[in-house]
């Protein structure tokens, strides 16, 4: 199943505990491949900046449950401007697709600057699409979500294993690159968030090794979880 061109995947999120967290990191460290573009034991770093209408409606659809929605996010890794990346997150029930356009450094000036003109003129679908939702739809610069991702790939079945870690929340800027910028963690120290993510249908040599016994999946969303806690730091 496809939407935009994009396959489908199912996604499933668990929160895992310290123990439950360096158990099954064992298992699937043993099973899976670790992503190549980890730099370090604890993964990659990951930094998205999240767009929202005046409405909130990427946060109010979410909280409501709404079955099919979408969000807007600019991401970097590693605090690196060398990739930038228009993305484009839609779920259909329990199923996403990603949609990706690569920016330039300057484009991202622009964009945090007003100027959305480079968005109409690349000419791709999902910049223009961005483009709209800036100028006709009000979207603007919502919220920082930066975490650590642990991420595990096993090539049948197209499976994606992460685990991320230290979630935190952009507390005094709007821009990725803002070098005072100050994160305040989000979640409980030593809790991790396990997220797995694949096409068609997960193999069971897998599936039996990453389903946690004393843990319910759960309908975590990192971008819900920062906009809430932002929102209420700049209420205080």
């Amino acid at each position: 199943m496809k939407l935009r061109g994009k396959q489908l995947r199912t996604e499933q999120k668990y929160y895992l505990h310290m123990h439950d967290y360096m158990v099954l990191r064992m298992k699937v460290a043993k099973l899976l491949t670790l992503d190549p573009y980890s730099i370090d034991v604890d993964g990659y770093n990951i930094r998205s900046l999240y767009f929202d209408d005046p409405r909130r409606t990427a946060l109010e659809t979410k909280n409501d449950g709404i079955f099919k929605r979408q969000k807007f996010r600019i991401r970097i890794y590693n605090n690196s401007d060398e990739h930038i990346a228009l993305e484009r997150k839609n779920k259909v029930g329990d199923y996403v697709a990603k949609e990706s356009v690569v920016l330039t450094r300057p484009q991202y000036d622009q964009i945090l600057n007003g100027d959305y003109s480079s968005l109409y003129d690349s000419g791709e679908p999902l910049a223009r699409d961005f483009y709209a939702a800036m100028t006709s739809y009000g979207y603007l610069p919502t919220v920082i979500v930066d975490y650590w991702r642990e991420a595990y790939i096993y090539r049948e079945g197209n499976v994606r294993i992460t685990f991320d870690k230290r979630l935190a929340v952009g507390s005094n800027h709007l821009d990725l690159f803002y070098p005072e910028l100050m994160l305040s963690e989000i979640i409980m120290p030593g809790l991790t968030i396990m997220e797995v993510k694949f096409d068609d249908m997960l193999p069971n040599v897998v599936r039996s090794i990453i389903t946690p016994a004393n843990h319910q999946r759960s309908s975590i969303s990192k971008y819900v979880l920062c906009k809430e806690k932002h929102m209420l730091l700049h209420t205080l």
